[in-house]
């Protein structure tokens, strides 16, 4: 690489560091449990013990999370398609932008309100975000396609011929392929939406673990990794419309819940309270309405922003170490065959467990602190990375002689990997963030925690505030990511991330 990018990469690295080290004294890294090893212990042996003695219940489980993911996904595929044919257009990319910056389980916090915990509420939590992540992709995919057909065609044809005659069919290879993989995501999305009460796997993860059952625990756990470990054999294009048709018998619309309360959610609940104050003027509500944001953004928008800056920042350091030291076990250039195995095993199982489920596991066990959450999110994103970074470095082509072991590593593979490295890492970084918010309902002080608390206390207002700051949060960090690429000219859009 020329001398002034890798001046570039290092000042970059060297950027994120200091970052990371700024944020260490103000991250709460205490252990608060009183013996986490007996606890550690405990949940060890409920994996190596598995209760699998209720198979009706992991069956319905599990049917009820693929019909959440897949009816998700189906909306999404459909209205992101519809925005990435105006891709192009401003409104439509920050449309896009805002509501895939809004977690899942935000979204499902937010229609529990209104149709309460019926499979609307799973779907659409699901279906929305995955619409503005869908129309980013799709809409990318779409610009990327050869342009020789497009220059060959009438040069006053229509924008959207064009894009549904010749750029769609283009494309469309790259869609199936990039769907099935979301599908993938999907389930795991659907999986976790079960920790605010929805009946898919997590739901019952949760009830177990909380109940100190971790062998029944545990084979839950279990049915989710061959769930996704066995995708590939299962997750074929060709069968995706069966599966959405089976998904309808498993979530009738019928169970769709009941939507009566959506006007008076618009239009009341949401509305801040000092508005709804029916003896004060004009003046005095919005005197009293700065007053009322004053107190938010002092006692939870601030705490919540800089406990959920301290938590990402520290985990994306943690992160692109993890991924640096794992990627070596799934790569030729460093282990055999049997090796490679063995590592790809475990890269599989950390990547496939969503942060938020291990975090979980981690609050067990060492108590409520920044913690749990830092080890969910490096060790979760850096498999993803490693995996990446591994697949990556086998195309790299070595001389006869080159060097082996620790000088191989450093002065023959790192280099040529780094700078795919850190778009990887970059590209990461937005999905840290947006993770990192929504552990504050497992108790982490990010801005998740103060969203729950509102929602709990049936604050509406506060909430919506609150989910507002963390989508700008994540719009925020998504731009300065796409920025720093730019710069560093690492435009590659890896499409598995």
């Amino acid at each position: 690489m020329p001398d002034n990018s890798a001046a570039k990469y290092r000042r970059v690295s060297l950027l994120f560091a200091v970052s990371a080290l700024i944020c260490l004294p103000f991250a709460n890294l205490n252990i608060n449990t009183l013996d986490p090893w007996t606890e550690l212990g405990q949940i060890g042996y409920g994996f190596l013990t598995p209760d699998f003695s209720n198979p009706a219940l992991l069956l319905e489980a599990l049917g009820k999370t693929l019909a959440f993911a897949f009816q998700g996904v189906m909306l999404g595929v459909i209205f992101g398609l519809l925005l990435a044919l105006f891709y192009q257009k401003t409104i439509v990319r920050q449309f896009s932008a805002f509501i895939r910056a809004i977690h899942e389980i935000f979204w499902a916090l937010i229609f529990i309100q209104i149709t309460g915990l019926s499979s609307a509420t799973g779907v659409l939590a699901i279906a929305i975000p995955y619409t503005g992540i869908f129309a980013k992709i799709f809409g990318e995919l779409l610009s990327e396609v050869d342009h020789k057909p497009l220059n060959a065609i009438v040069k006053n044809t229509k924008t959207l011929n064009s894009t549904l005659f010749i750029r769609l069919p283009l494309a469309w290879k790259h869609i199936k392929t990039y769907t099935c993989y979301r599908l993938e995501c999907g389930i795991r999305s659907s999986a976790i939406l079960g920790f605010i009460g929805l009946p898919t796997l997590g739901f019952h993860m949760e009830t177990f673990y909380k109940q100190g059952m971790y062998d029944q625990g545990a084979a839950i756990l279990y049915v989710f990794f061959l769930l996704i470990g066995t995708s590939r054999f299962w997750l074929k294009s060709k069968l995706i419309p069966l599966y959405v048709l089976a998904s309808f018998w498993l979530l009738p619309w019928s169970s769709y819940g009941d939507w009566s309360l959506l006007m008076r959610f618009i239009t009341e609940d949401i509305v801040p309270a000092p508005l709804k104050q029916p003896d004060l003027t004009l003046t005095e509500k919005l005197h009293a309405l700065g007053s009322w944001g004053a107190h938010r953004w002092h006692n939870e928008i601030m705490p919540g922003i800089l406990n959920t800056v301290v938590l990402s920042q520290i985990s994306l350091i943690f992160t692109g170490v993890i991924s640096l030291i794992l990627f070596p076990w799934i790569s030729h250039h460093f282990l055999n065959k049997l090796g490679r195995a063995s590592g790809n095993t475990v890269l599989v199982v950390a990547r496939s467990t969503p942060e938020y489920l291990l975090a979980f596991i981690g609050l067990l066990i060492f108590g409520p602190s920044m913690l749990p959450g830092i080890l969910a999110l490096a060790l979760h994103n850096g498999a993803i990375v490693a995996h990446l970074i591994g697949l990556y470095s086998q195309s790299i082509k070595l001389r006869d002689d080159a060097s082996s072991g620790l000088n191989r590593y450093f002065f023959e593979i790192l280099p040529r990997i780094y700078r795919q490295f850190l778009a990887f890492l970059l590209y990461r970084w937005e999905v840290i963030m947006r993770e990192t918010a929504i552990l504050g309902i497992l108790g982490i002080p990010t801005l998740g925690f103060y969203i729950d608390s509102a929602f709990e206390e049936i604050r509406f207002d506060r909430a919506i505030l609150l989910i507002l700051v963390a989508a700008l949060l994540n719009i925020l960090v998504d731009q300065i990511a796409t920025w720093s690429r730019t710069r560093l000219h690492i435009q590659h859009r890896p499409e598995s991330l």
